[in-house]
């Protein structure tokens, strides 16, 4: 498992979806983003990360990405962290110790379920950290686009 620095990466910046490739959103700086209509609707890669984020993080970081008394509230969190701190965290996991606080984030490197989606769960937490999403499942989506499928199965059955 590996363990986390105390310095911090700069903060992920401004969330707006400049950019748009085969249905993924991308800020100024090339990040992944979330893109909400004005009637609501989400991104395909913003309903993922929800969809992930409540498979696999939420028994730790509460629902909605909210925290709990285990584990610290994400859409607090990447308001921190940028893209490349983000994914190095849950690659290789993190610890801190901090006047008898210890907590530990293990690494999900080899776990598909987070590995193939995140950069779908950092669009979620990106969205959640503005309130552009609220609580709860979206309850409308953008389509599933062509290229996500492609990219889910090839990732899904790697070995």
């Amino acid at each position: 498992m590996g363990v986390g620095t105390t310095a911090r990466a700069e903060a992920p910046g401004d969330p707006t979806a400049v950019k748009e490739v085969d249905g993924k959103w991308f800020d100024a700086q090339g990040k992944p983003t979330y893109k909400v209509q004005a009637d609501g609707t989400v991104d395909w890669y913003t309903f993922s990360g929800y969809r992930r984020y409540h498979a696999e993080c939420h028994v730790c970081h509460g629902p909605n990405a909210e925290g709990s008394t285990y584990a610290p509230a994400l859409k607090n969190s990447v308001k921190n962290f940028n893209y490349e701190e983000f994914y190095g965290i849950v690659v290789g996991g993190r610890e801190n110790k901090q006047a008898g606080n210890d907590s530990v984030m293990p690494a999900f490197a080899e776990n598909k379920n987070a590995m193939c989606y995140i950069d779908d769960l950092y669009i979620y937490l990106r969205a959640r950290s503005t309130e552009a999403v609220g609580r709860g499942r979206p309850e409308k989506k953008a389509e599933k686009p062509p290229a996500f499928a492609e990219a889910e199965a090839k990732c899904m059955s790697a070995k």
